[in-house]
Order: C-alpha cells, then structure tokens, then sequence
C-alpha cells in the first residue's frame, strides 16, 4: 500500500541543493524512512537522477554498523561521490546512532557526526538528508552544532487525510478507528482490533520507553511510567510539573525531584511522545503562568497506553485537530480571554478558554473544537470566548456535526470536522 505525502515531499523539494542539511526528524515507526527513502527517492529518480547519484545507508541496521563510527562513514560516502559533475543525494537513516554513549553525556562537547555532516557540505556537488527519531540528537539546538546549516522537515504520524487514502471504508468508520488507534503507518495495514491494540500497546512499552530509558539514563523508571499514564488520562487539561509532583508525593508518595519531573517531561518531549501547547493571554499579548497543556503525537500510542479504557471523543477530537495544524506548518498555543462582567452587582474577572491560536506568518485563527453545537446554551458557550476576542482575525468552531460550512451573525465560521481534516484550504472559507 503507497500513501502519498505530498506535504512533506512538498517541504522536501523546496530544499534540495539549498546548501544545508535537510534533517527529518519525527516519532520512530512514524513513516520518515519510507517518507525519504521511498516517496523521495522516486521523485529524485522521476527528475532523472541516477541510482548511482542517490547513496542511501540506514544507520540502526546491524549490517552497517561500522558506519556508526563517523570517519568511517565520510570515507564511504566520499568514495561513493567520484564525478565532480553529477549531483549527490545523501540519505542517512536513523543518524542517532552515530552518536556515542560518550558524546551524549558530554553534550558540550563537539560531537563528531555533526563535524562530519557539515564536512560534507564543503563538496560543492552533494545535498545532505538525513533522519532521526528524536530531538536530542540535535542537542537542543540545530542551528548551533550545524553551524547554522541545518534545516529541519518535522514528520507527523499520518494526517487523517494520509489515513483515509489507505482506508477501505467510508469517513465515518474511518474517523472511528483513527481516534483510537491513531495514524502510525503499520496500524493502517492491521485488519483486526487486537492486531492494533497488541501493536501499540508493545510499541509503546518495548520501543518508546525502553529507548527513553536506555538513552537517558533513567533510574526511576515506575516515575516516569506513572508520569506518562497521568499525562495520557489528562490529555489537553491545563498542568504542569509542579502540579503532578503533588499528586505524585499525595497519591503515589513518591519522593521524585521537581527537577528529576521536569526532566522526565523533556525526554518525553525529545522523542516526540508528547507536545506542550503554551498558554497565551490574547487580550495582554503575552504569554502567562507555567500551565501547559500536553498533546500525544499519535492519539493511538496515547489510547494504548491507558489500555484503550478512557476513549473519550471530545478530547481526542481535540488532540487531533491540534495535530492538523501542527501538520499544516502552524505554532499552536491555547488562549485565555480575560474579562470584567458584574456578579450580583460587582465586577469580578472571569477567564475563558480559546481552544487553539494558530499562527502562521501573518495569518492567525481562534478555534474551538465542540462534538457539536445542537444546543443555543453550548453553542453560546462555544462561542463566548471567541466573541470576546476584538481583533479582526478569523473565529471558528469545528463540529463533528455533518453541516455546510457557514458563517454566523457573530461572524464566526462554523465547519464539520471532515470538511476541516479532508481539505487543507477548509480555513479560508
């Protein structure tokens, strides 16, 4: 089965030969390998690029494990790239494991695969792609250790429109199987909820965790598994470490640092499990508290992490359509909407939730996700907070409801889910 990603084949082609080192980074098993070494190798070969011209190697198969060690690997490559007239396309899947035990404990220090990669650049007849599967391979900051010739292609699980090109049913049962076993590419070809279910959940546990484990050291591993089943049942609910290490000392009596929980959040966030959503004051343009909320990458790694036993749509719904904007290259924060409004006779300040603020360049939308606004009483709640925004930028509310997308009299776009997910356009109606 071929799913087409034409997004990220899109940002892919609008980088070639751009003098930096295109790095596709994404959750492992989330579709980056096939993504560059499939999709993007029939482009480069549909333009008339030789296989010889295309020098591909996959750094977490045992067969090239000699290449791990950085000098070995320029001196393969460099053998490889013989005619000063041709171009050469370097893809390096997995580039994490060129990189020591060693090298990650001392992170202030040069770390050798970064010397190598940016040697490379120095070949005027090369372009340099390459994958891996968290963000702590870039140490924190790619533009520094590539000297500013790093350019990265984040690879999302697949989009529900990706998902539906491979889906045999109607949108519907499509949608119903997405919110629980999310977008990873080998759920799609499983015909049988046990088949999923059993894959995720041990994907989870002997993949991401054990990774997690192995590559930062941790001790406290029950901390940090309790800290994932917390951040899992309270998916898009405002907390931060501070708030959960209370519970940890209250429920579990732990005697976790606040430092060691911050850390645990990272390292969750450096391999792509989860993403903070930061919470914006619209009214004071600013950025306020240390409450976040948290999303999954892949709602079906969340679902199997609690057994598949809290699937509550509402909230997946909105961890979905967080993920879409993500997908379509927005910053994504949640807003708060501060206002004075009389209570028996005296003004007292009252806080409403925007669901989404995304930005991009110039264009900016507040959006609510609602399973449906059948109700004046939910539709004005939906409502509210979006109508106490002042600025001219675009209000929308997604339903799950199947309607016509309109504009209302408060002048605030109201469209179904499946328009919303099924077209990248849909926002600008």
């Amino acid at each position: 089965m071929k799913i087409l990603r034409p997004r990220y084949i899109e940002a892919l082609k609008n980088r070639m030969n751009n003098g930096l080192i295109k790095v596709v980074t994404g959750i492992r098993r989330c579709g980056k390998s096939y993504l560059l070494f499939n999709l993007f190798v029939d482009f480069l070969k549909s333009t008339g690029v030789s296989d010889d011209c295309i020098i591909e190697l996959a750094l977490d198969d045992d067969l090239n494990e000699k290449y791990r060690n950085p000098e070995e690997l320029s001196a393969y490559i460099r053998s490889l790239v013989k005619d000063a007239d041709k171009t050469y396309y370097i893809l390096l899947d997995e580039i994490q494991f060129a990189i020591s035990d060693e090298e990650y404990k001392h992170p202030e220090k040069p770390i050798k695969i970064y010397s190598m990669l940016n040697g490379l650049l120095r070949l005027s007849n090369v372009d340099v792609y390459i994958t891996g599967s968290n963000s702590r391979f870039l140490s924190k900051d790619i533009l520094t250790e590539f000297r500013g010739r790093g350019d990265e292609v984040h690879v999302l699980p697949f989009s529900f429109s990706e998902y539906l090109q491979g889906y045999s049913g109607d949108v519907y049962h499509a949608w119903s199987d997405y919110i629980v076993y999310g977008g990873l590419p080998l759920v799609l070809n499983m015909k049988t909820d046990e088949q999923k279910s059993s894959y995720l959940i041990n994907l989870f546990t002997e993949t991401y965790i054990k990774d997690i484990i192995a590559r930062n050291k941790i001790e406290k591993t029950q901390e940090l598994e309790n800290l994932i089943d917390v951040l899992a049942s309270s998916t898009g609910s405002y907390t931060n470490p501070t708030r959960i290490l209370k519970t940890f000392q209250t429920v579990l009596h732990s005697k976790l640092s606040i430092n060691t929980l911050i850390n645990f959040f990272d390292y969750l966030e450096d391999s792509f499990i989860i993403n903070t959503a930061k919470r914006y004051d619209v009214k004071g343009r600013k950025y306020i508290g240390s409450l976040n909320k948290y999303y999954f990458e892949d709602v079906g790694l969340r679902n199997a992490r609690l057994n598949f036993r809290q699937i509550e749509e509402s909230h997946l719904m909105e961890n979905v359509i967080y993920n879409e904007l993500r997908y379509r290259g927005f910053n994504v924060d949640v807003g708060i909407v501060e206002k004075r409004e009389l209570d028996d006779g005296k003004k007292k300040r009252v806080q409403y939730e925007i669901d989404f603020i995304a930005n991009q360049g110039s264009r900016k939308y507040y959006i609510q996700s609602a399973l449906n606004i059948s109700s004046i009483e939910k539709s004005d709640q939906e409502k509210k907070s979006l109508k106490s925004v002042n600025d001219s930028f675009k209000k929308i509310i997604i339903v799950k409801d199947i309607i016509k997308t309109y504009m209302d009299d408060d002048g605030i776009m109201i469209i179904s889910l499946f328009d919303f997910l099924q077209d990248e356009n849909s926002l600008n109606f």
